[in-house]
């Protein structure tokens, strides 16, 4: 389906599930100092860090992140923001740019999301649309998550909103589960400076977890039907309070359906 020009960054993508794209690996180093070969099996030592890697994400309340998503030749969608994993709640600031053959000016919109909604932004041409409906000014427009379409299909901006919180569970996961699966080590990385381990699973998917604190750091996925990855890079763990946008400088799109049709949204 053709997106609105008003907003170009919102480019549909295959999701086939959700589950498939957030089964999360993590590991650590081994526990002795002989060396190994990338693509060795993890060790139990490393299923225990794996098995408490979310966990560990929501025990430290939040997390800065950067998420990036390369979505077509030259065109990469970033999000830059914080999430509070003990409430499912973030907000971030999306920016697209383009190949430099186009000479199309960086897109930004403003984001806050909960687990089923989405604020957006710094839409363009927001004000003309609530004016010509007759509403109050307001600074966002309000929106549920989208996960599948009938078609098939999810926007990208949606599908990333929800990847990120789901990096957080409330209880850990059982080690044995990820003994009895293709878990591999794929060595040392740096990330943001910090040493980390690498693992993957059996899809492709990697996760860095920090050498010191067996914090995640880094995860990366490709997309169900997709031909480009996707990277979640967080930074800075601890508690966060992030305060969504008031009622009265949002407009809400369900109940304002014109509004939303105006702005392509």
């Amino acid at each position: 389906m053709p997106l609105h020009r008003r907003t170009p960054f919102l480019h549909l993508v295959r999701l086939a599930t959700l589950g498939l794209v957030l089964a999360l690996l993590a590991g650590c180093g081994g526990d002795d100092d002989t060396p190994r070969v990338a693509g060795s099996p993890i060790t139990e030592a490393e299923a225990d860090v794996l098995a408490q890697a979310l966990y560990r994400n929501h025990q430290q309340g939040g997390a800065d992140f950067v998420v990036t998503a390369p979505f077509a030749e030259g065109a990469l969608l970033t999000l830059t923001g914080e999430v509070d994993f003990a409430r499912g709640i973030g907000r971030a600031q999306a920016v697209t740019s383009y190949p430099a053959e186009q000479d199309r000016p960086d897109d930004t919109r403003t984001l806050f999301f909960t687990a089923d909604t989405l604020w957006l932004g710094d839409v363009p041409g927001l004000a003309e649309a609530l004016a010509d409906a007759g509403l109050p000014p307001a600074g966002y427009v309000r929106r549920p998550i989208t996960t599948v379409t009938q078609g098939g299909t999810a926007s990208l901006i949606d599908v990333l909103v929800q990847l990120v919180p789901a990096l957080s569970a409330r209880q850990p996961d059982d080690p044995r589960s990820f003994l009895e699966r293709d878990y591999t080590w794929q060595g040392t990385q740096s990330v943001d400076g910090h040493l980390a381990s690498v693992f993957q699973s059996g899809t492709g998917a990697r996760t860095s977890i920090d050498a010191d604190s067996k914090l995640l750091v880094q995860y990366v996925t490709r997309l169900s039907g997709q031909h480009f990855d996707v990277t979640v890079t967080l930074s800075d763990h601890g508690a966060r309070d992030i305060a969504l946008p008031a009622d009265t400088d949002t407009v809400d799109a369900t109940a304002h359906p014109e509004i939303a049709t105006a702005l392509g949204l």
